[in-house]
C-alpha cells in the first residue's frame, strides 16, 4: 500500500467464518463520499444488493433533522475490495485494536444499510453540522461480487421485523403511540385484552386487540384534525364508552366465552371493524354530534356474528370465508354500521355504497 494514498479508520477487528472483518467510525460528510451501492441499471443478478426505494430517504431523513439530540442508527454493512493495512496498538492487550488503512483507489460497497447511508446525504444538504457526527460500519474483505451477494442474502434472510405493535410500544415521539399506551392504560379492560407486542393475536391468545390494531383506529379517529386536548379527550372517551356499553365485549370481558372462541365466532374485535369504529368515532367528532352516546347504543342491536353472511360477507369476510382488512373493507364495513345506527353517509362513503351492491347484484 502506498502510504501517501489511504483512508484511515480507528477500527476494531473482528473474526467470523476464519476470516477477519473490522468495525470503523465514519463521519457522516466521510461516508456520503466513499461508500456506494449499486447502480440502478445493473441487472439484478450483477447488483449485491436490492434497488434503493427512493421513497423511504425522506421519512428516515426528517426523522434525523427533527431529532438531532436523540435519533440513533443502527451500523451499517460494507465491504471492501481494495488493499487495507490493519495497524494495533503496541499493548498486546489491544492487539485487536487499531487503526484500518484502506487504498483511496478502494470500491467500498454497502451491503445493508444503503437506505440510511441515502437519509444521511439528504440531511447534511439541510443541516451540514451533522457531517462530523459519525456512525459505525461493519467492514468484511469483499472477495468477489458472488460473496457479497451471499453476504447480502444472509443479513436479510435471517433477519427479524419487529412487529408494529412493539414498534408503538417503545416509541416516545409518536403522538399517537403515547395516546393510544395511554387510553389502554387506562381504561381495564382494554389493558386486559390488548396484546402489546403482537401484531397478530396467536390462534389460541387470550386477547381480543392488538396494539397495533387500536392505534390504527385512533389514526382513523383523528383523520385530518388536530390531535389537541379535546380530541385526546373525545378519544379516551369513545373508548371508554365502547368497552363499557358494546354487549358482545363483555362475553369475553365478564370471562363467559373465551377470548379465542369469540375472535373465531364474531368479528367486532377484528382490526377491520376497530378501523370502521375508528371512521365513525371521526364522523361524529368532526360533526360534533352531541348525542353520539346514544347513537352508538344502537350497535348492540347489530348482529356480529360471523356466521351473519348478509351483513359481512363481501364487506369483511371473504369468498372463503376468511376476514378481510383492507381499506375498502374497512370503509364498507363502516358503512354498514352507520346505517344500522342511523347515522347519514357523506358523498363518497354513498357512492362506495352504491358501487359495492350494484357489484353483488352482478354476482
Amino acid at each position: 500500500m502506498n502510504d501517501n494514498f489511504y483512508y484511515s479508520f480507528p477500527a476494531i477487528r473482528g473474526l467470523q467464518a476464519n476470516r477477519d472483518y473490522y468495525v470503523i467510525m465514519c463521519p457522516f460528510n466521510i461516508l456520503v463520499k466513499l461508500f456506494m451501492f449499486n447502480e440502478e441499471d445493473i441487472p439484478p443478478e450483477h447488483r449485491a444488493q436490492r434497488i434503493l426505494n427512493k421513497a423511504r430517504i425522506p421519512h428516515i431523513s426528517r426523522y434525523m433533522i427533527d431529532n438531532p439530540n436523540d435519533y440513533v442508527f443502527s451500523s451499517l454493512t460494507a465491504s471492501v475490495d481494495g488493499d487495507i493495512k490493519f495497524e494495533s496498538y503496541d499493548d498486546s492487550n489491544f492487539k485487536n485494536i487499531g487503526t484500518l488503512q484502506v487504498a483511496m483507489d478502494s470500491r467500498l460497497l454497502i451491503n445493508d444499510g444503503q437506505h440510511r447511508k441515502a437519509a444521511i446525504e439528504e440531511a447534511l444538504k439541510e443541516n451540514p453540522d451533522l457531517g462530523k457526527e459519525t456512525i459505525s460500519v461493519v467492514l468484511f474483505i469483499d472477495e468477489d461480487l458472488k460473496r457479497s451477494q451471499q453476504m447480502f442474502s444472509d443479513l436479510n434472510k435471517h433477519a427479524v421485523n419487529v412487529s408494529k405493535s412493539i414498534g408503538i410500544l417503545y416509541d416516545s415521539r409518536d403522538e399517537i403511540a403515547i395516546l393510544t399506551k395511554d387510553i389502554i392504560k387506562s381504561i381495564k379492560n382494554l389493558n386486559n385484552f390488548t396484546d402489546k407486542e403482537r401484531s397478530h393475536l396467536a390462534k389460541l391468545s387470550s386477547k381480543l386487540f392488538t396494539l397495533s390494531n387500536i392505534y390504527k383506529s385512533n389514526k382513523k379517529i383523528i383523520g385530518s384534525n388536530t390531535l389537541d386536548d379535546n380530541m385526546k379527550k373525545f378519544i379516551l372517551e369513545y373508548w371508554t364508552y365502547l368497552s363499557n356499553n358494546l354487549k358482545d365485549w363483555q362475553f369475553v370481558f365478564k370471562k363467559e366465552l373465551s377470548a379465542k372462541n369469540f375472535r373465531e365466532s364474531y368479528v367486532c374485535s377484528h382490526g377491520v371493524i376497530l378501523e370502521a369504529f375508528g371512521l365513525i368515532g371521526n364522523y361524529v367528532y368532526s360533526y360534533d354530534i352531541k348525542n353520539w352516546k346514544s347513537i352508538l347504543k344502537k350497535l348492540n342491536k347489530i348482529d356480529w356474528n360471523r356466521n351473519n353472511l348478509q351483513d359481512w360477507q363481501h364487506r369483511v369476510i371473504s369468498a372463503n370465508g376468511r376476514i378481510t382488512k383492507s381499506a375498502t373493507s374497512i370503509k364498507l364495513a363502516s358503512n354498514l354500521i352507520k346505517e344500522k345506527i342511523d347515522l347519514p353517509l357523506t358523498k363518497d362513503e354513498a357512492k362506495l355504497e352504491e358501487n359495492f351492491k350494484k357489484g353483488l347484484m352482478k354476482k
